[in-house]
């Protein structure tokens, strides 16, 4: 194994992306890895920008191959997981990988790592803040939405598994907490 690692958990909708994309702004030696997903691109995301779309066949073969370091079924039918080729890549570029993943998923890559990961969990205020976010965000039918609120409960009790606790109440304050964490670890 090689260098370090930060993982980023929550229920969708918690902000995690946006904290995310603020971090990747001040830290210039972080790189995002992007996601392997088996769900169609939403309307403005990009293959190998925000993830790579497989097919569910290819996302089963890349398992059978052994090309994954973690995987999950997230919802029925949905995979999403880390390709190890995206993990050689950024450690190449001598850069910290950056994972923007499901709750399992991000149990998963800290067993991996150990010591070398910090995973960082952001805490919704509230699931009904949670409800009205994703509303909000316009990118989901109200079938998904109600499946990612029924599903934030679960993935809430998994937080004191984390090593970091986010609450994302002040999207300003919560981007500074996580500035303060990570320069923190990045320097141990």
């Amino acid at each position: 194994m090689e260098g370090k690692v930060i993982i980023f958990s929550a229920p969708s909708g918690s902000g995690k992306s946006t904290i995310i994309k603020h971090l990747l702004t001040k830290f210039p030696q972080f790189e995002f890895s992007i996601s392997a997903t088996s769900r169609s691109p939403r309307n403005n995301e990009v293959n190998g920008r925000d993830y790579y779309f497989l097919s569910i066949d290819e996302f089963k073969n890349k398992v059978a191959d052994n090309q994954f370091i973690e995987w999950e079924e997230v919802y029925t039918g949905t995979c999403y997981g880390t390709l190890r080729s995206e993990i050689e890549r950024i450690w190449n570029n001598n850069n910290i990988i950056i994972f923007d993943v499901d709750v399992k998923g991000g149990l998963n890559i800290k067993k991996i790592f150990g010591n070398q990961a910090l995973a960082v969990f952001i805490m919704p205020p509230s699931v009904e803040e949670l409800h009205r976010r994703l509303i909000l965000r316009g990118t989901d039918s109200q079938e998904t939405i109600n499946k990612r609120v029924a599903k934030a409960a679960e993935e809430i009790s998994f937080a004191p598994q984390f090593d970091v606790c986010i609450m994302n109440d002040n999207l300003e304050k919560a981007c500074t907490e996580a500035e303060t964490i990570l320069s923190k670890f990045i320097s141990q």
